[in-house]
């Protein structure tokens, strides 16, 4: 297995030319651990602010921290000294791994203050002027940064990724829906226990056991995130894609890795292998600009008959844990076609989502100094 804090990026003369401050808020939790191992070497940005409650502030990172990623604390952060947050901090861009309720006020202070915040938190995602952002698939609804300052009066302004569940069902769905437009999607998730946070589900509920239920998780698939994503930008609002979803979600005892089965039906029906051509020659922005944390490629096809499994494929691809493995395309019995969906959930489903949103920001030229040939 690939140990994700030791992976290497990819070296691009695309990079600013100082290395940018960045920050966590929450950065105790599962996602904010998340966040800080994914930071450590990154070329583009350096981690100078840990943020955490008012209780946690003031502490040692090592003293307010339990540590539950593989792999240990990284060693500098250890007597790094958390601070509470609130604006002020040192640092420009803020990755955001706070909970629901309080990411809804405190990351509109950190926008209105001038920090660029990146969410993972679900409290402002379906906001009409709040990008609901995965780089290889709506790059373009970066324009709604402009009209969120403007409406709000804010120096600064949010972005926010979408849930680990939608995030690679829509990577795997976007050159398909690009080319032959989806019209029904039906597509059955079972999702790994770290999905849930850290405890998140007790034992006695998950060995030898699948919970056919996940609150709010159907509702963010059938009716809001996968339509705003492949939605069109019509000027200052997102007009929604229109297809039809059903989900059914499940929780499954495995600990990393969300695993979903797809059938979908097009607006027209290519054959098999229009569709393997339409992942294979999937060369998407972030591929194009080599961004660090940008797999080469974006979508992996396993051609095995059993794969994806989510022990084996989780971390595939040229960065750990950032791919979409797709596989067993075939044809369905009641819609077109259908096929399997892996991607890791805390990686690119959660922070390195996040992570890969801030690069583009640098790459399109929203923040940093000086990035030159970035912005072009």
């Amino acid at each position: 297995m690939v140990n994700v804090l030791k992976r290497s990026f990819k070296s691009t003369p695309m990079k600013p030319r100082a290395k940018i401050k960045v920050g966590v808020l929450g950065a105790t939790g599962a996602v904010g651990q998340r966040f800080v191992q994914l930071l450590q070497g990154h070329p583009w940005f350096e981690l100078t602010v840990l943020a955490a409650s008012q209780r946690s502030a003031g502490k040692s990172y090592a003293e307010a921290c339990n540590w539950i990623l593989r792999g240990n604390m990284p060693a500098h952060l250890r007597e790094h000294v958390l601070v509470e947050g609130r604006p002020g901090v040192d640092c420009e861009i803020l990755f955001s791994a706070l909970p629901t309720s309080i990411a809804r006020e405190t990351e509109k202070e950190f926008a209105a203050a001038g920090y660029v915040v990146c969410s993972n938190a679900s409290a402002h995602r379906y906001e009409e002027d709040v990008p609901l952002l995965i780089p290889e698939v709506n790059p373009e609804h970066l324009a709604l940064i402009e009209t969120q300052k403007r409406k709000r009066s804010w120096l600064g302004f949010i972005i926010t990724n979408p849930n680990c569940t939608t995030t690679h069902l829509v990577c795997g769905l976007h050159p398909l829906h690009q080319r032959f437009g989806i019209r029904k999607l039906f597509v059955v998730s079972m999702q790994a226990i770290s999905g849930a946070g850290y405890p998140g589900v007790s034992s006695m509920d998950i060995l030898d056991n699948v919970v056919p239920f996940i609150s709010g998780e159907e509702e963010k698939v059938e009716q809001r995130e996968p339509h705003k994503l492949l939605g069109t930008l019509e000027g200052e609002k997102i007009r929604p894609a229109e297809f039809v979803v059903s989900a059914h979600c499940h929780r499954v005892p495995v600990r990393n890795g969300h695993l979903e089965a797809v059938s979908v039906e097009f607006e027209r029906k290519p054959s098999l292998e229009e569709v393997m051509k339409a992942w294979q020659n999937y060369l998407p922005l972030p591929q194009q600009l080599a961004l660090p944390s940008a797999p080469q490629p974006a979508i992996i096809y396993e051609h095995s008959e059993n794969r994806p499994q989510p022990r084996l494929d989780r971390l595939a691809g040229s960065v750990p844990g950032m791919a979409t493995v797709v596989g067993r395309l075939r044809s369905d019995a009641i819609l077109h076609y259908k096929f399997v969906v892996l991607g890791h959930n805390t990686i690119r489903g959660a922070a390195g989502g996040s992570l890969l949103n801030a690069e583009l920001l640098v790459a399109k030229g929203y923040l940093g100094e000086a990035v030159g040939e970035m912005a072009k």
